[in-house]
C-alpha cells in the first residue's frame, strides 16, 4: 500500500491530475447510482402498491381515488392523463367512438412521461462508464512516456530503471477500470429495473383503458381525479 502511494505522489503532474479526475468520477457514479436505486426501489414499490389497489378496488369510483392519493407513484401521472383526455372526449359526445385511440395515447404519453423522468441523467452513467478506461489509458500512455524521457536523462535502460515509472503509469488504467465497472453494472442493473417499472405501467394502462371503456356509460359527466379534470 506504502509503495502505491508512493508510486502516485512520485507521478507527473498530469498522471495525477487524471487519476484525481478518475476519483472524482467514481465518487459522483457511486453517489448517482445510490440516489438511483433508492428511486427506482421507491417507484416500482409504489407502483406494484397501485395496481394492487386497482385490481381490488372495482369501478372506477373506487379506484381512482385511491391512485390519486399518492402524486409520487407513477401511475398517478398515467392516470391523470388518461383522466383528463377521457373527460375531454366525454364533452363531445363521441366517447363511445374516441375512447380506444384517444385514451390509448393518452396514456402512452403518459408512461413515456414516467419513464424519461426515471431515466433522467441514465447517460450520465453511461458516459462514465465509457470513457473511464480511456482517460486511464491517456494518463498510462503519459506516465510511460514521461519514463521513457526520465530513461533517456539517465541513460539507463536496467529493469530496476524502467519497472517504477511503467507500473506507476499503469495505475491509472487500473483506477480506469475500477471506475468504469461498477458503472456499467450500474447502468446495467438500472435499465433492468427501469423496464420492471415500465412493465408495471403498461400492465396498468391496459386495465385503466379496459375500465374506462366498460364503464364509459356510466359516467357522463366525467371522472373525479385529482388534476383530472
Amino acid at each position: 500500500m506504502n509503495s502505491l502511494i508512493h508510486a502516485v505522489m512520485q507521478a507527473s503532474f498530469v498522471s495525477k491530475s487524471v487519476l484525481i479526475l478518475l476519483l472524482l468520477m467514481s465518487v459522483t457514479s457511486w453517489a448517482y447510482m445510490a440516489g438511483k436505486w433508492l428511486s427506482l426501489r421507491s417507484a416500482f414499490r409504489l407502483a406494484s402498491a397501485g395496481l394492487d389497489l386497482f385490481d381490488n378496488a372495482g369501478e372506477l369510483d373506487a379506484s381512482l381515488p385511491m391512485i390519486a392519493k399518492n402524486a409520487d407513484s407513477p401511475l398517478y401521472g398515467i392516470t391523470r392523463r388518461a383522466v383528463r383526455e377521457f373527460n375531454r372526449i366525454n364533452k363531445t359526445g363521441d366517447a363511445e367512438k374516441l375512447l380506444n385511440d384517444n385514451v390509448r395515447r393518452a396514456l402512452r404519453f403518459g408512461i413515456d412521461e414516467e419513464t424519461a423522468r426515471l431515466k433522467s441523467s441514465l447517460a450520465f452513467l453511461a458516459t462514465i462508464a465509457n470513457i473511464a478506461p480511456f482517460i486511464g489509458l491517456f494518463g498510462t500512455v503519459w506516465g510511460i512516456m514521461y519514463s521513457f524521457r526520465a530513461i533517456a536523462r539517465m541513460q539507463s535502460v536496467s529493469i530496476a530503471t524502467v519497472a517504477p515509472g511503467i507500473a506507476e503509469a499503469l495505475i491509472a488504467t487500473a483506477v480506469g477500470l475500477f471506475v468504469a465497472i461498477p458503472a456499467t453494472c450500474g447502468y446495467n442493473a438500472f435499465r433492468a429495473g427501469l423496464a420492471a417499472v415500465e412493465g408495471i405501467c403498461i400492465t396498468f394502462a391496459g386495465q385503466l383503458l379496459n375500465r374506462m371503456q366498460h364503464e364509459a356509460g356510466n359516467h357522463k359527466d366525467g371522472l373525479s381525479f385529482e388534476g383530472g379534470r
